[in-house]
């Protein structure tokens, strides 16, 4: 099976977007560091894949080059130019990746679709970047209750204020 990685940046006290007051989400590319959109930009490339769910695309708002784009979209969304429109179970998602000649695939949130994959038992690994933010309240990164058990697998600090941690997690 493809190896699919969840990546994602939160703040120091655990969210990945502030609580929303007019009911538009933040894009973390207003938020997160320098150092944080390297480290995205490279793994998502060397994947190949990005998957999302439509909210974290329109924060997002626009497909981003040199790796194919799935957005999660109820059916009947409009289709998008540059993007994969998908509402197939992540286990069937993988293996059509897989059948395509993916070995890799980067789940770029946002909360629905890491616990999506998180509760399939499809998550080989987790980086999370640390950012020097408190937001007080926001979204976190899972929406649903998880018992995942990890093995910190590297920890890279690209500045002063900023730590990307790198998990693995362990399958029962």
């Amino acid at each position: 099976m493809i190896n699919a990685f969840i990546i994602v940046a939160h703040t120091a006290d655990g969210f990945i977007a502030p609580a929303s007051k007019d009911g538009q989400a933040v894009p973390s590319t207003v938020w997160t560091s320098g150092a944080d959109k390297k480290h995205f930009i490279e793994l998502t490339k060397k994947a190949g894949v990005i998957i999302m769910g439509l909210n974290t695309y329109y924060t997002i708002g626009k497909p981003l080059p040199k790796r194919l784009n799935i957005v999660y979209a109820p059916a009947g969304t409009a289709p998008i130019d540059g993007v994969e429109m998908t509402d197939k179970a992540p286990t069937e998602l993988l293996a059509d990746l897989e059948k395509r000649g993916f070995s890799e695939a980067a789940i770029c949130g946002g909360s629905t679709v890491y616990t999506m994959f998180a509760k399939a038992g499809l998550v080989d690994r987790i980086y999370i970047t640390i950012e020097p933010k408190l937001f007080g309240k926001g979204m976190t990164i899972f929406n649903d209750s998880l018992d995942l058990n990890l093995s910190l697998s590297n920890i890279t600090r690209p500045s002063d204020d900023v730590l990307i941690l790198e998990y693995k997690v362990k399958k029962n």
